[in-house]
């Protein structure tokens, strides 16, 4: 058993639901350590009822999701950590009563006191919020981005492939189609100074210009974050991202919030040292089956290696077969597969024609009543299940699943959707379709 800390979004509609009654899932909850992906959730209730599910059991090691515990201060938890860190960005360094209204649990000065210690004068942040700002306005005192090569940038057309891999990156221009904050020169456009405005007038004129500059540095600070990181070419990014174990990529994700604070090579040096931790521990783990085993030279692995995989495949073939047979309701017609199959495999052409399907009547739809998750359906969804015979549980997980990897790679190819659900091809093509036809996803 672990305690794992999650996002620190109080909304519970941002969790993922769990499989055992489909319901929002509240803090803490429980992730089984052994099953996925998809990561395996339960709420507390389902988990005390020993809750199983195809290949999850209830004797499974699980992790507790819960961000209440103390991170750099035994009074403040992690989701307090966090509610501070984003009160500061949308409220600005040093609006403390904003910030304290935002986070609703602290005082003014409880903020105050904690950000200034913690993230301000800590001595074990060797790059601070205010050094990072101070060292940096001379060295970038203009807003593009430079674009340090030899070669003639590329300039992409626009909405073309390449230019949304780069996000609207204008290397030519050191800057986006859209920018953060695009409407920000707006505020000034009316603004003229004249020599018989009041005292009044001017502090107004020049506090709004003082504001203007503000948000010039905070897409200034964006654009940096984006470029130390290497953000601009994100399908890159994911690639390079995706060469880690699914552990390590779920730690990554966590700590990705805390990239822009410790900077790019700190962050990655950190990420590196978890991934060195994971593969030395799945390698000890596989030296511990050996020895288990009975094996003590790695000639004796290596033929136990070879003959596990033997099995495992030989034990995957049994299971499909069964998976198939159960579906097959009409004896002569599997009769006839097999003797065909038999005629092709010696070299003889097939000399039993296939029984045609066109009179074996259809399944009727399924009946959704009472089915978990049929109330986040809509009527179109309702119908898929229902022609399909896919249970609304099932779907909503398939369909998250394609969503996700949609997001991912800007698009989503029939083969790609079968790779990911491992369900009956002709199923996979109609919700493949639909997903399509409604708009949820896009073809690459």
């Amino acid at each position: 058993m672990k305690q794992g800390a999650i996002s620190s979004r109080n909304d519970p509609s941002d969790k993922p639901p769990c499989r055992g009654c489909s319901s929002y899932l509240m803090e803490p909850y429980i992730k089984c350590a052994e099953c996925g992906p998809p990561p395996f959730f339960l709420c507390l209730q389902c988990f005390t009822r020993g809750f199983e599910y195809k290949k999850h059991q209830s004797d499974h090691t699980y992790e507790i999701m819960t961000s209440d515990f103390p991170v750099l201060d035994p009074s403040w938890t992690a989701q307090e950590e966090m509610a501070l860190l984003e009160a500061v960005m949308d409220c600005g360094f040093g609006n403390w009563q904003d910030v304290a209204n935002q986070m609703c649990t602290k005082t003014k000065e409880e903020c105050e006191k904690h950000y200034m210690k913690h993230f301000i004068n800590n001595p074990l942040f060797a790059s601070t919020l205010l050094n990072l700002k101070q060292a940096e306005e001379a060295k970038t005192a203009d807003t593009a981005i430079p674009f340090h090569s030899a070669d003639d940038p590329p300039r992409p057309t626009f909405d073309s492939l390449l230019s949304r891999d780069m996000a609207g990156y204008m290397p030519a221009r050191a800057d986006f189609i859209e920018e953060f904050d695009n409407y920000a020169e707006w505020d000034l456009r009316d603004i003229d100074f004249v020599e018989d405005d009041s005292d009044i007038l001017h502090a107004l004129k020049m506090a709004v210009v003082d504001i203007y500059h503000s948000r010039l540095k905070e897409r200034q600070r964006r654009k940096k974050i984006i470029r130390d990181h290497g953000l601009i070419n994100l399908r890159k990014f994911q690639l390079m991202e995706r060469r880690y174990p699914k552990e390590v990529q779920d730690l990554y994700e966590t700590m990705r919030r805390f990239a822009r604070i410790v900077g790019p090579v700190e962050h990655d040096k950190f990420i590196e040292s978890h991934a060195l931790e994971f593969e030395l521990r799945r390698e000890i783990k596989r030296l511990q089956e050996y020895r288990t085993a009975g094996i003590t030279n790695f000639c004796s692995a290596r033929t136990y290696d070879h003959l596990k995989k033997t099995r495992e495949e030989e034990r995957l073939k049994r299971t499909m077969l069964s998976e198939v047979l159960q579906y097959i309701q009409d004896s002569s017609a599997c009769q006839q597969w097999l003797r065909r199959q038999a005629d092709i495999d010696s070299g003889l052409s097939p000399s039993v024609p296939m029984a045609s399907n066109s009179g074996r009547r259809s399944a009727p739809p399924l009946n959704l009543t009472g089915l978990p998750g049929t109330e986040k359906l809509n009527e179109k969804e309702k119908e898929l299940c229902q022609m399909v015979r896919l249970v609304p549980g099932a779907y909503l997980e398939y369909k998250s699943a394609l969503l996700n990897e949609c997001n991912k790679q800007g698009g989503l190819r029939l083969a790609q959707a079968r790779a990911l659900i491992k369900i009956d091809v002709n199923k996979t093509r109609k919700i493949y379709d639909f997903l399509i036809r409604e708009g949820y996803i896009t073809k690459a």
